[in-house]
């Protein structure tokens, strides 16, 4: 659990971002630094609403499938913490065969969202999708952060064992990526 108390405070305590509330608030959770943050994740097999349970524990706010959020809430928060797990594999759209995939372009475009803060986090099989790992934490990234967020959280790619991803940027990941099916500690 270490892991993502570390991560999810690297991801957004450059800026106002920090995990020291122990009140919770339903989405949005007010910190020491008062910044509300929500985390929203969408999965097909679970494993990403269970990465979204751990990030949550540590980071002391609530999760929400993103197919049950409400605009206003989301153009509401300083920082939005976003995961999903990559389904359609090789596709340049539409990644996660999730609701992300209707939400990121059907919502998305007609929100305000720039200047928020968000770290990504993505859950892929690297042993069965070697070369395919986290794509569509790739595009939650490339998505939000052309409708002007400030992304934060770049993770190492050691300890992965993967051909390729389109959640990698010179090297590194663009947030935390978890394979829960073979490496779930």
């Amino acid at each position: 659990m270490n892991l993502f108390t570390i991560v999810a405070a690297s991801c957004l305590s450059k800026t106002t971002f920090a995990f020291t509330s122990s009140v919770h608030q339903n989405v949005r959770s007010a910190t020491a630094l008062n910044a509300n943050v929500g985390i929203y994740y969408s999965t097909q097999t679970g494993n990403t609403e269970t990465v979204a349970g751990y990030i949550s524990e540590a980071a002391g706010v609530d999760i929400v499938d993103i197919g049950d959020a409400a605009d206003d809430e989301i153009t509401a928060l300083d920082s939005i913490i976003v995961g999903a797990p990559t389904w359609h594999t090789d596709q340049e759209e539409e990644r996660s065969g999730t609701e992300w995939d209707t939400w990121l372009y059907s919502t998305l475009p007609n929100i305000d969202v720039s200047g928020k803060n968000v770290a990504v986090f993505g859950v892929g099989d690297q042993a069965s999708y070697a070369e395919y790992y986290c794509d569509a934490a790739g595009e939650l990234y490339d998505l939000f952060e052309a409708a002007g967020c400030k992304m934060m959280g770049f993770t190492s790619t050691d300890g992965y064992d993967h051909d390729s991803s389109k959640a990698e940027r010179d090297g590194k990941f663009i947030g935390l990526m978890r394979d829960e099916d073979n490496q779930d500690d």
